[in-house]
């Protein structure tokens, strides 16, 4: 596989990557509403709405609903953090080794140069959920490469690395902050339901909206079903895996980069460039800076952007991305475009091809607020394209 197309590649995994640890934390947090609302029903069940004497107990067993959802989410929290840091640690090491063999694919044939690796420190990702931010970089190991043979030089990504998301926060910051909100947005709702004379099933409604427990469908679909406590929160806590993963990625990558200023000192700022591409990113794109100087991603939540390392000296295979997504897309197999569109989508991907062109035709899959269209809105959208299949 060539360089950008590996790239490209990388790219559309670690986006399915970090979908699927998003969805087992929104599950995780939808659980712990869920079964919040569980208990309000059985509550009203036991006790009548109506009468003076059954008051007292009613507002006592609410209080204890709500101290018990505090405890649940900090709980959440805590867990959710864990798994973060057990996954950004598998993470960091498996797109640190993706960075050497990219840079390796571009040395010439022949070449005696030597790609060195990075160690990641064990301890290197709970430093990045849990730590407050440090300055703490990379080990100087100058003395220990002295002793070592130029092949297996390695250098440390240690524990304290500065990685923060845009707000300042690490990520159990974040989830703390996040928990302790939604508590305080579901009691506000119970107790404004309950002095409003809403009906139990009402407020359940406002609380949760649609939301099942074990929801099937895409991240998507279920931020869209939930309510007032789900529906922002879910959103937030993709927004934070998806900023996280590409922290690391970056980190990762600017690492072993740094470690090989012979084959590459500077980098050029990639954005994906689409309907979501925010207005910085659009603007650094293409621009070429030297590593641990310029500007780096996430520049924002959700943040897609990366840099591409430049080669330094020599003719090499080039790790330039500059050729547009929409024409790498149509250069790929039937197989590579079914795992990225689906199935259902190939024909109107076709469709689109002839009539807007390869690189514009990719663009029409997704709404003008960066909202991946249905199979149904595609049809609606282009009746045209649709009975032209």
């Amino acid at each position: 596989m060539s360089a950008p197309a590996a790239v490209y590649r990388n790219a559309i995994d670690l986006n399915r990557y970090s979908n699927g640890v998003a969805r087992r934390i929104i599950r995780s947090y939808n659980d712990v509403i869920l079964d919040a609302v569980e208990q309000l029903r059985s509550i009203e069940d036991e006790i009548a709405l109506t009468g003076e004497v059954r008051q007292p107990l009613r507002r006592a067993r609410l209080r204890t609903l709500l101290l018990q959802l505090r405890e649940s989410l900090a709980t959440w929290s805590g867990s959710s953090a864990a798994l973060m840091a057990e996954e950004l640690q598998g993470l960091a090491v498996l797109q640190s080794g993706f960075a050497v063999e990219q840079l390796r694919q571009v040395l010439p044939d022949g070449s005696n140069r030597v790609v060195r690796t990075v160690e990641i420190s064990p301890s290197f990702a709970q430093a990045v959920v849990t730590s407050d931010p440090t300055a703490v970089g990379i080990v100087d190991l100058s003395d220990r490469l002295e002793r070592l043979a130029p092949d297996t030089v390695t250098f440390q990504l240690t524990a304290g690395q500065q990685l923060t998301l845009p707000n300042g926060s690490v990520v159990r910051q974040a989830f703390d902050r996040m928990s302790t909100r939604q508590a305080e947005v579901f009691s506000q709702v119970l107790r404004v339901g309950v002095l409003e004379g809403k009906s139990v099933g009402s407020i359940v409604s406002q609380l949760k909206g649609r939301l099942r427990r074990e929801q099937a469908g895409t991240v998507d679909s279920i931020i869209a079903s939930g309510g007032q406590v789900t529906a922002m929160p879910n959103n937030q806590i993709r927004a934070i895996v998806r900023t996280s993963v590409n922290q690391v990625v970056d980190a990762a990558e600017e690492l072993v980069a740094l470690q090989n200023p012979d084959i590459t000192k500077k980098y050029r700022y990639t954005a994906l460039l689409d309907s979501k591409t925010t207005p910085i990113c659009r603007a650094l794109d293409g621009k070429v800076y030297e590593w641990g100087k310029g500007p780096k991603p996430p520049q924002h939540f959700g943040c897609r952007s990366r840099r591409v390392s430049l080669t330094t000296g020599f003719a090499a295979r080039t790790l330039s991305l500059r050729e547009p997504y929409g024409i790498w897309f149509d250069q790929q197999t039937d197989l590579v475009k079914e795992d990225v569109l689906g199935p259902k989508r190939i024909p109107y991907y076709n469709a689109l091809v002839k009539k807007y062109g390869k690189e514009d035709a990719i663009r029409k899959f997704v709404d003008r607020d960066g909202t991946e269209l249905t199979l149904k809105q595609l049809a609606d959208r282009y009746p045209n394209v649709a009975t032209s299949k």
